[in-house]
């Protein structure tokens, strides 16, 4: 069983999806694995990891839109406000998402279905540089 670890530093323009899914495979293929699993993790508070439909954008502009009315800005509620009207909603968002996923690879593929992608999820407003660890484990 062999491990590969790799770190990313990914410097985003604000809110938004940001697809990742050719670094995980450029990390696989640097890896010299076949078989095994690949397990993503993003170490912020602010920013969240999603596996989503990556053919139709608007399948993930229709996802955060729906987050940001389930969450919104400026809500009186909320006293961690500190770092801006964004502050604590990014926060409540990464709670309700993720910010680690595993995926499967076999024979130097990743298995994702057909209209899947992975993406870095950012729930801030201002650009971020977020860092992203992507762990290899397999044969």
């Amino acid at each position: 069983m062999g491990v590969y670890k790799k770190g990313y530093k990914f410097t985003t323009n604000g809110q938004g999806t940001y697809e990742i899914t050719e670094l995980v495979a450029d990390g696989l293929g640097e890896s010299k694995l076949s078989d095994g699993v690949v397990s993503l993790f993003v170490r912020h508070t602010s920013c969240s990891l999603v596996l989503m439909e990556n053919a139709d954008p608007s399948a993930r502009v229709d996802l955060e839109r729906y987050l940001n009315k389930l969450v919104p800005e400026n809500d009186p509620d909320f006293t961690h406000t500190y770092e801006g009207p964004d502050d604590m909603p990014s926060h409540i968002k990464t709670a309700l998402t993720r910010t680690s996923e595993t995926i499967p690879f076999y024979e130097g593929a990743l298995q994702l279905g057909t209209w899947q992608g992975l993406f870095l999820w950012e729930h801030r407003s201002m650009p971020h540089t977020r860092d992203l660890i992507f762990s290899y484990l397999g044969n």
